[in-house]
């Protein structure tokens, strides 16, 4: 038995799954692509097949603090320029609302069509079919390779446990 004031510590498990890293720590369970580029808001970048094009989406602990689907909402139009950290829009989860930031200095191309017809993608496929949008440009210098965000995430679950 532990003292009141003493908090148990939850190390992470990290596991190495090919092109994948599987983590583990205080209920949350989630895999993450090593090719990926994520950001310290929580969204991931994957290059596409075409020169500096990128799919945006929402990492599965953003999703997961977010809460169930409720609305998506993008600004721009494709075509239209976009700024790194510019407000492209909204995501309405059950437990919380929050703006979409561009992580992509460039060329907004396209919205995901499919979050029209099935929001939930986000949550049962975030780093999937539920990504968010696409871009052309540079993405944001600061993203994280996938060690660089598990640290990240790391610190945020230590921070919302009062461990800061």
């Amino acid at each position: 038995m532990t003292a009141p004031d003493k908090q148990l510590d939850f190390p992470a498990v990290v596991t190495d799954a090919g092109d994948a890293i599987g983590f583990r720590r205080c209920g949350l369970a989630l895999v993450l692509p090593k090719s990926f580029r994520y950001t310290a808001g929580h969204y991931w970048l994957a290059q596409v097949a075409e020169p500096d094009t990128w799919r945006i989406g929402f990492t599965a602990f953003a999703v997961r603090m977010l809460g169930d689907f409720v609305e998506f909402r993008l600004e721009p139009q494709p075509g239209d320029k976009i700024q790194l950290g510019q407000t492209i829009g909204n995501y309405e989860g059950l437990k919380a609302v929050t703006e979409l930031f561009s992580v992509v200095e460039g060329v907004f191309l396209r919205g995901n069509p499919a979050l029209a017809a099935d929001g939930d993608l986000t949550r049962s496929d975030p780093h999937g079919a539920g990504w968010l949008y696409e871009a052309r440009g540079e993405p944001d210098a600061a993203s994280l390779d996938v060690h660089g965000y598990l640290a990240r995430l790391n610190a945020t679950l230590d921070r919302l446990r009062g461990r800061s």
